[in-house]
């Protein structure tokens, strides 16, 4: 933050407060005040001795010159002679003439015994100097029955106030412990610095819109209600994490010209029982004071979980009770006008259905995984502040992205940025976006890995083999580059490039398979034995088998069937088919992987001598790219898969992740 200088010259900085209270200062004051009490009531030197000895020190070497009798306390005090004194403190603890007076101090019985025995010594000459009676002083017993109450109050006062949270914000104030119901939601309004706009968010046009309604619903809520409309009272914005559901609502924050509350839902979530019901009557009452306003709840899933689903297991009923009043404060008998509710979540499947009601949520705006244009703006937003070199394709880091959310392309390009400036660049070429991609899809380059040379072969052959069955596919997909450089827990990786869409045919499926399995095929074919570099493979490939046939239906025995529960709700300790219907699974998703893999033992047969000379490249190279694979085996005959099946280019979801990796362990153990 910058400050402008006034005309005076003077600075406008505001000015620290010179005075802050501390626990050290009120631990300095009294141990002051204690030092203080010690000095001025100990300005004499002392000596404790028992009764015989003060006896002694005036029947025998008369060297008491005045007595003092406490007759409260039952003590004598017997002021010494100079030579007395130096013979009892060795001339190290006194030294005459410092008129510092010596004495002894001593417990007597009682004090008319004293009284007689000091009449006694006056007859007897022993003792000639003056006698005072006098009651002990009380400032010292008050002081020391007092202080500990006096301390402990003091840091009573210190520690309430420091619950209150003094000088902090927030806008449930303070109130020391007695806040602890106040809400915790943070109140933006229109003259808050470092706005998010809509600008600031590329993509996702269609939540935006719905977004950008609300923020008019209040802005101009009568061109709404004039036709007889309602404003919503509430929308939840779901979607996979990183999609940018909290950056639209800061977004919101920054456009609305009407104070807006923001809180997590973990917020409303305490250890004292009731605390959370009160935060939310506390918030609603802020909200309802500032109205019109937004109120926006991230991760309302903390609060938001359906009620009664692990009664058997000891449900929370503080959640609960929270629940109910945020329920109750969203649609009860009370009026809410002017207040929006905002929610996110990536667990809507979790909430209570009460809470996805019309009249609580009205809406429910769905921020999916950004496609290729998407994509493409998003790149633009984050580009702005990195200096790119001129020849950069956006549109191509776009499609080497397929399946990113809108925080992993900023991951993306904020690691190309500190690569590019790890090797003293002026600006971040294609080549440092390339080398971001991997390091986040793969993981980090390890070239210290040790590999024997039987093992550098093997994962040759398995790589190139991916390479071969993928090129001869009709619907592989499109390959980017081959290596056999460790990289994160991979030994080797292939990247590809695969085409996005909707809906995704059973012959891909297959062809995905197929691909997966031509590593292990390779190895069955040109090294007579197979490895454990393949167990990344075989689980993808088992898992995608398995849900052509259980989700799909794309079975030929079992055709038109899923037993997939989109509701979440299903007994996780029951399958929802029999124990022969889970036999015949097995057996089609045995059938499907054993097909597959004779084909792509087959196309490797058929193009042994290109996986060869592939293989050997890999290993005197380390990496290949399309060009190489192109010019071994030719130009693919296949232009566009998508085009081929449905006439039209889609750009949409992506199909399996674009990665086929060795895992490292296993191979190690080979």
């Amino acid at each position: 933050m910058a400050f402008t200088p006034s005309n005076n010259g003077q600075s406008n900085q505001p000015k620290k407060n010179p005075f802050r209270f501390s626990l050290w200062w009120m631990y300095a004051i009294v141990l002051l005040f204690l030092g203080g009490i010690f000095y001025f009531d100990n300005n004499s030197v002392t000596k404790q001795v028992n009764y015989s000895t003060f006896e002694r020190y005036v029947e025998v070497d008369h060297g008491i010159t005045k007595i003092v009798v406490f007759s409260d306390k039952k003590m004598v005090e017997g002021y010494l002679t100079d030579s007395l004194a130096q013979k009892i403190f060795n001339n190290s603890n006194y030294q005459a003439g410092k008129n510092i007076p010596a004495k002894v101090e001593a417990n007597i019985p009682s004090a008319d015994k004293l009284s007689e025995k000091i009449e006694q010594w006056r007859q007897s000459g022993a003792f000639t100097g003056e006698v005072e009676f006098e009651q002990a002083s009380q400032f010292g017993n008050i002081l020391w029955s007092i202080l500990p109450f006096v301390l402990l109050i003091g840091v009573w006062f210190y520690l309430m106030r420091r619950m209150s949270g003094a000088g902090g914000g927030g806008a449930g104030g303070g109130g020391g412990i007695f806040s602890v119901g106040k809400s915790k939601a943070m109140l933006f309004d229109k003259n808050n610095a470092d706005k998010v706009t809509f600008r600031d968010v590329a993509g996702l046009s269609e939540a935006k819109t719905e977004i950008e309604e609300i923020v008019e619903f209040l802005k101009n809520p009568k061109r709404y209600t004039n036709l007889g409309g309602k404003i919503p009272k509430g929308a939840l914005l779901v979607g996979p994490p990183g999609t940018g559901k909290t950056l639209l609502a800061k977004a919101v924050a920054g456009e609305a010209d009407v104070p807006f509350f923001s809180m997590s839902g973990s917020d409303f979530v305490e250890m004292f029982v009731g605390v959370g019901a009160s935060r939310v009557r506390d918030l609603f009452r802020q909200a309802k004071e500032k109205a019109p306003c937004i109120v926006f709840i991230d991760e309302i899933d903390a609060v938001g979980r359906a009620r009664g689903r692990n009664a058997g297991m000891g449900a929370n009923d503080e959640r609960e009770n929270t629940l109910n009043q945020l329920l109750t404060e969203m649609d009860g008998f009370g009026t809410n006008s002017g207040v929006i509710i905002l929610a996110a979540t990536n667990r809507a499947d979790i909430l209570d259905k009460a809470l996805m009601r019309a009249g609580r949520f009205d809406r429910q705006i769905y921020v999916d995984l950004p496609d290729l244009p998407d994509r493409v703006e998003i790149f633009k937003v984050h580009l702005r502040k990195i200096k790119t070199a001129p020849d950069l394709d956006i549109e191509m880091l776009a499609r080497q992205t397929p399946g990113f959310s809108g925080a992993d392309i900023a991951n993306v390009c904020n690691e190309a940025a500190l690569i590019a400036a790890r090797h003293n660049k002026e600006s971040v070429s294609k080549d440092d976006f390339n080398a971001a991609v991997d390091r986040i899809i793969g993981g980090l380059e390890k070239r210290s890995k040790i590999l024997t040379d039987d093992e550098k072969k093997a994962i040759a052959i398995h790589e190139a083999g991916h390479a071969t069955v993928s090129w001869h596919l009709r619907y592989g997909n499109p390959l980017v580059k081959v290596t056999i450089v460790p990289r994160g827990k991979a030994l080797g990786a292939a990247w590809y490039l695969p085409e996005e869409r909707q809906i995704v045919p059973s012959q891909v499926l297959l062809d995905d398979i197929c691909s997966l399995l031509g590593g292990r095929a390779a190895e069955e074919l040109f090294t007579g034995h197979i490895s454990t570099g393949a167990a990344n493979d075989l689980e993808r490939v088992t898992k995608q088998a398995y849900a052509m046939v259980v989700y799909y239906g794309m079975s030929d025995k079992l055709p038109n069937l899923s037993y997939y529960d989109s509701t979440g709700q299903s007994n996780m300790f029951t399958n929802p088919y029999s124990d022969d219907r889970a036999k015949i699974i097995d057996e089609e998703v045995s059938r499907i992987i054993a097909e597959q893999y004779e084909r792509a033992k087959s196309i490797l047969q058929a193009h042994a001598d290109g996986h060869h000379e592939l293989a050997q490249t890999l290993i005197t190279r380390e990496v290949i790219f399309t060009d190489d694979v192109e010019r071994i085996f030719g130009p693919r005959p296949w232009t566009s898969r998508t085009d081929e099946l449905f006439g039209h280019k889609d750009d949409n979801e992506p199909t399996p992740p674009p990665i086929d990796d060795v895992d490292a362990t296993e191979v190690e153990s080979k």
